[in-house]
């Protein structure tokens, strides 16, 4: 089945009125978005919260939605703020021993090269490597590795698949931060079986800020505790008559790391971007995605530039001796928005874009570079 994407480009009105190729810094939201978040406090305002548990019963939905998305079961889901609240989880739920060793990739987001750096205080030494080494690097007192899907910098696309296997078999665990890949890029856990995956909605997915999931391996839930106790840390917690008192008995499903109340409102609308992810299908967005990405790189080469050549959405562009902040800085006064990041210019098109944006970032990018 062919996919309308004029009719999909009409659900995110900002389309209208700027050329938007900066998914990779915020993606946009789509109608559909916007009207579940007015939808659940219209719905508060009529029952007066009278039915809040139910909202629970429609995170579970939510849960299994999101198994849908990147091929795990509900039970392996929980909804986060943000993923370095998902690294923290993991970080803090460890138990750290002098000499322990996490890794990390150079240039990595700073999610991932802050909170390991900060276990020094425990003995604990973060080494920052090139991808090359980090096979080497890699031994008997390494307890963790960190990395992205996609580099946000540099759009280098480690292959999670084999590293995941070099690393079971040593013991090591592996968090990945999905961010600047789900909802472009096919995602499937039990292919590259990390052992925590953590995933900001705002970018590709398209969902709002401050509404993210995270898997956990159903064995490391075994020994990981939560970060956060809560009302909701007991079994019983949907029992609000009669909340228990005393220690909590935990389920060992991953909604075990929430804790408390969940920010509703921003999950309805990021199951409304799910849904349409789902309803236009992961291999077809890929597809389109890699294919406008291609289309970039080749319009930015003949525009004198150096581009990675990674199968990734995110396209990192150099100009040499151009101050690309302020390359950016004059197409977003043409209302063309790219993003300058460490020494690239990065243009990252998304599935509502088309061949017309690539042309007016042709058309902006060429009286400047002259």
């Amino acid at each position: 089945m062919s996919v309308d994407w004029k009719a999909v480009r009409e659900e995110f009105p900002a389309l209208k009125n700027w050329t938007y190729l900066n998914t990779a810094t915020f993606g946009q939201l789509s109608r559909r978005s916007t009207e579940a978040v007015a939808s659940h406090f219209v719905h508060r305002n009529e029952l007066a919260c009278t039915d809040f548990l139910g909202w629970f019963d429609d995170m579970d939905r939510i849960r299994g939605k999101v198994g849908q998305l990147i091929g795990c079961q509900a039970a392996d889901v929980a909804f986060i703020p943000n993923a370095s609240s998902g690294l923290a989880i993991l970080l803090n739920g460890l138990t750290w021993r002098p000499g322990d060793t996490v890794v990390t990739l150079e240039n990595e987001f700073p999610n991932n090269l802050y909170a390991p750096a900060l276990l020094q205080t425990h003995g604990v030494n973060m080494v920052a490597c090139p991808w090359e080494r980090l096979h080497d690097i890699v031994q008997h007192h390494t307890r963790a590795v960190i990395l992205s899907t996609v580099n946000y910098n540099t759009g280098f696309r480690p292959p999670l698949e084999e590293l995941s296997r070099f690393l079971h078999d040593r013991g090591v665990l592996l968090f990945v931060d999905g961010t600047q890949s789900a909802g472009a890029l096919k995602l499937d856990v039990a292919q590259v079986q990390p052992d925590v995956l953590a995933v900001n909605s705002y970018k590709w997915l398209n969902g709002p800020n401050g509404a993210a999931f995270l898997y956990v391996r159903p064995e490391l839930r075994e020994t990981l505790p939560p970060n956060t106790i809560g009302w909701r840390s007991h079994y019983d917690w949907r029992n609000v008559d009669h909340l228990h008192h005393g220690i909590p008995e935990m389920v060992n499903t991953a909604e075990k790391y929430e804790g408390g109340m969940l920010a509703f409102a921003l999950l309805y609308a990021m199951e409304a971007a799910i849904d349409l992810v789902l309803e236009i299908g992961a291999d077809v967005i890929e597809r389109r995605v890699m294919d406008l990405a291609t289309q970039t790189r080749k319009l930015l080469v003949e525009l004198g530039a150096s581009v990675n050549q990674d199968a990734a959405p995110i396209v990192a562009a150099k100009f040499d001796g151009r101050d690309l902040s302020k390359l950016a800085l004059d197409l977003k006064q043409k209302r063309i928005l790219v993003a300058a990041r460490k020494g690239n210019l990065r243009v990252s098109p998304h599935f509502y874009n088309n061949e017309d944006d690539l042309e007016a970032l042709r058309q902006g990018l060429q009286p400047l570079l002259t």
